[in-house]
């Protein structure tokens, strides 16, 4: 006759910790996910033998960690002390490398693995291999802006619901201007891609002029209409407003979205919407561009024609930008929002408390 099965008894603390461990692949050790779980269908009254099986591992296994939880709980489920392998570095080095990267030395802005590897006495590649164990990286900096629009939540609300929901009977059109287009010649012709070397360019350059670039983005479309120029007045902007009246079908409300800068509220302009009333302004937050979908639209561009061409003439850059154009125009491909709105103004919520604490937290010292 074999040996009664035994069931253990776990309390909702126990069992809530244990689920947690089971289910964390990824920042659990492998040892503590199999313990977990051996523990959870333990619980559930399956033999040693059906456990060992479902789990890929042998009953002696499991009844050694039956027995140590059921002897001391979760405290069971550590290796004893003294066991596994010796640690490979000096823990109070390991503490130095990790937390003195966020103090820099005295003149720099951060720490280098070399020079951190010098103040420390280890070698590069320790240092190199605890940040990226810790997921430390000195040697980035994310960017950052922070609107201090008091209407901020409601412009938000106003610009991405036309993303997120846009209106019937009307176009949502991202609307701004790509100013100061430089037309930058360079000096000596570069090298082209080829195999075993990369492209070339000087690093000096002949200035030929600037452009602008104003751009309407349809949303649901994809398509752009354009108008160059190479001034940067209310008077440009009004022209474009007028091609765009003239591009669109007249049956169309037109919802724009536009930044805050002063020619799209000139009192000439205002007064010409007013006689238009199919054109309906949204004002995005101030210093919040990155809700205006042109923008992206804007950067394709600059990488793709702007920053790497050379032009001898402000001509010769807006006939690149022209046929940029046309081909995105006869092949469109929209750009999409995704993100939903709340979850981005929880996201800047606890970016504006941790730098409020952070600030608070260097005046006090």
């Amino acid at each position: 006759m074999g040996r009664p099965t035994i069931k253990l008894s776990i309390s909702q603390d126990d069992r809530i910790e244990l689920e947690r461990r089971a289910k964390a692949r990824r920042n659990a050790g492998r040892q503590d996910v199999l313990r977990a779980r051996i523990v959870l269908l333990r619980a559930e009254g399956k033999k040693e033998s059906e456990v060992a099986a479902a789990l890929g591992t042998s009953k002696n296994t499991v009844g050694l960690w039956t027995r140590r939880y059921a002897s001391t709980g979760l405290a069971g489920l550590k290796d004893a002390p003294g066991r596994g392998r010796k640690p490979w570095l000096d823990p109070k080095k390991i503490e130095q490398v990790i937390t003195r990267v966020t103090q820099p030395p005295p003149g720099r802005t951060r720490w280098s693995i070399r020079s951190m590897a010098s103040a420390t006495g280890v070698s590069r590649h320790t240092v190199h291999t605890l940040w990226r164990r810790n997921d430390l990286k000195p040697h980035l900096t994310r960017t950052f802006k922070r609107s201090k629009d008091p209407l901020f939540e409601p412009k938000f609300w106003d610009a991405i619901g036309l993303y997120l929901n846009p209106p019937d009977k009307a176009l949502v059109l991202c609307c701004d201007e790509k100013s100061q287009c430089q037309a930058l010649e360079r000096t000596q012709p570069g090298l082209p891609l080829g195999i075993g070397h990369i492209k070339t360019r000087t690093h000096d350059y002949t200035r030929h002029g600037t452009l602008t670039l104003f751009a309407a983005l349809n949303y649901l479309q994809g398509k752009i209409i354009s108008r160059t120029a190479t001034q940067h007045r209310h008077e440009e902007w009004l022209a474009f407003l007028k091609q765009i009246d003239r591009e669109t079908p007249k049956a169309l409300a037109l919802h724009l979205i536009a930044d805050n800068y002063a020619t799209h509220k000139h009192p000439v302009v205002k007064a010409w919407r007013a006689r238009h009333p199919r054109f309906h302004m949204h004002f995005t937050p101030t210093g919040s561009s990155w809700m205006n979908m042109v923008e992206r639209f804007f950067a394709d561009l600059t990488a793709d024609v702007v920053r790497e061409g050379s032009f001898n003439s402000v001509r010769a850059l807006a006939s690149a930008i022209e046929v940029y154009l046309a081909e995105s125009n006869a092949n469109p491909k929209p750009y999409q929002w995704k993100a939903q709105g709340a979850a981005i103004l929880a996201e800047l919520s606890r970016a504006n408390a941790a730098q409020l604490k952070q600030a608070a937290s260097m005046s006090s010292h």
